[in-house]
C-alpha cells in the first residue's frame, strides 16, 4: 500500500467521490473481506461487493488474499493507497493553467500551479513504477509567523531574490546530460488542524 497515491483517470475520480466508496476505501486501510465491511458500513453484503467491484476495476483496491470458508471463498481486499489525490488531468478540458492569470500575489494563480504540481508529479509517479524507479524529488514544508504585513511583504522579497541567486549559481543550459527541474515556493495563511478536517470526521 502506497501511503498517497494519485488518481488520474476521470471514471476512477467519480467512483473515489461516492461518499460510500470513499468510507470503503477509509476503512480498507487493513485488508477486510465484503462481510466484515458491510458490518462496519451497515449495509448489505451484496451491495459492499458491488461497491468493491467498481473500486477495483479502478485500481483503487486490489485483492490481498482468499480464504475459503465451507462453500464460499472470502476475497480480503485493501487499498491501493492511504490516502488519495485527483489530478487536475482528470477534468483535462478545465485543468488549471498558471500561464492564464501569471499573478504572484493571486490565491488563485497559487492554486493553478498547487494544481500544476499534483498533475506532473502525479504523471512522473505512473511513469517510474512503470519503469521501477524511484523520482527524484525535494520539498520543504514550514511555517512562519508574520509581525506585520510589511515584513510579509519583506520576507517575499528577500525569499525571491535568494531562490533567483541559487537559481542562476545552479542554472546549466548546456548541460549535455542535464536534466530541468521546477522550483516551486509558496506562501500562504496556515489553516488551523480543526478546518483542514473533511466534514463528518470525527
Amino acid at each position: 500500500m502506497f501511503p498517497v497515491a494519485v488518481i488520474e483517470d476521470a471514471a476512477a475520480a467519480e467512483v473515489s467521490l461516492d461518499p460510500v466508496r470513499a468510507r470503503l476505501l477509509a476503512e480498507l486501510a487493513e485488508p477486510a473481506s465484503a462481510t466484515m465491511l458491510a458490518a462496519r458500513v451497515d449495509l448489505p453484503r451484496q451491495k459492499v461487493n458491488y461497491h468493491l467491484r467498481a473500486l477495483e476495476k479502478h485500481g483503487l483496491v486490489e485483492l490481498v488474499e482468499e480464504r475459503r470458508k465451507g462453500n464460499v471463498t472470502e476475497r480480503m481486499m485493501r487499498a491501493t493507497a492511504a490516502s488519495y489525490v485527483i489530478s487536475p488531468t482528470a477534468l483535462s478540458a478545465v485543468q488549471p493553467d498558471p500561464a492564464q492569470s501569471p499573478d504572484r500575489l493571486s490565491a488563485r494563480w497559487l492554486l493553478a500551479v498547487a494544481g500544476r504540481l499534483v498533475r506532473d508529479v502525479g504523471i512522473l509517479i505512473t511513469g517510474a513504477a512503470k519503469a521501477r524507479k524511484r523520482v527524484a524529488t525535494f520539498a520543504l514544508d514550514g511555517e512562519v509567523r508574520f509581525a506585520s504585513a510589511a515584513d510579509r511583504a519583506a520576507f517575499a522579497e528577500e525569499l525571491t531574490a535568494a531562490v533567483t541567486t541559487l537559481v542562476a549559481k545552479y542554472h546549466d543550459e548546456g548541460a549535455e546530460n542535464g536534466r530541468a527541474f521546477r522550483v516551486v515556493v509558496a506562501v500562504h495563511p496556515s489553516i488551523p488542524a480543526e478546518a483542514a478536517e473533511p466534514a463528518g470526521t470525527d
